[in-house]
């Protein structure tokens, strides 16, 4: 048995106390569940999956590939695995976290004639455990990937919350982010929120969540 409803529920009353004419995307973490909870969560209506290592997509996507769903790649990046990751083809990476790595993907991209849709990660919480650019130089990072890959679509940016049990202090982390993501021209996708604390970074302009536990 899954909450998905319960969740629907909770993102739809923060979307509206936010802004009616926000759309919401929800991406289901699935990277500790096994297949038949994500058929499960597919049968109550979900389709968009992320998994945080690049093994662990291979072979979900693999063993669900005739179940239409989209994969989103959320964890951190080797660049050894850039090959891989390219042949998979996610609907969406979110962790581009430097220029170095958008730089790698580009050149791989442009080889094989292929685009990727993809986000910047930016450690707006600037925690040493975090990966991401710093909210500093976000705005010239991205701009930067923008002009010189091409064959990467940059359409936006994620972060995650800072780790506090002080509301306003995530919420800071959040406001940093949106305040980057404002900033960029034709930026769409704002990826914020994860079971914790979806519903705050709803409340702070998010459009994309990321939610693993509270799901299940």
């Amino acid at each position: 048995m899954n909450h998905l409803q319960e969740v629907i529920a909770k993102i739809e009353k923060a979307r509206i106390a936010y802004s009616r004419h926000q759309v919401i995307k929800l991406v289901a973490v699935s990277k500790y569940w096994d297949i038949a909870q994500i058929i499960d969560l597919y049968n109550g209506g979900q389709r968009a999956f992320g998994e945080n290592k690049v093994q662990d997509l291979k072979a979900k996507s693999a063993e669900l590939e005739n179940y239409p769903l989209e994969w989103h790649l959320i964890g951190t990046i080797q660049e050894n695995k850039i090959n891989t990751i390219i042949s998979l083809a996610p609907a969406l990476i979110h962790s581009i976290d430097s220029l170095k790595l958008a730089l790698a993907f580009q050149q791989r991209l442009e080889r094989e004639g292929k685009t990727q849709r993809a986000l910047l990660q930016i450690n707006s919480a600037r925690e040493e455990s975090k990966s991401g650019v710093d909210p500093n130089e976000a705005k010239e990072v991205y701009l930067a990937i923008k002009e010189s890959c091409p064959n990467l679509l940059l359409e936006g940016v994620m972060s995650i919350g800072a780790h506090s049990e002080d509301e306003k202090v995530i919420a800071k982390s959040f406001e940093i982010t949106k305040n980057i993501f404002d900033s960029l021209p034709n930026a769409k996708t704002l990826s914020m929120g994860m079971s914790g604390d979806y519903e705050l970074a709803i409340s702070c302009g998010a459009n994309m969540l990321r939610i693993g536990s509270a799901l299940l």
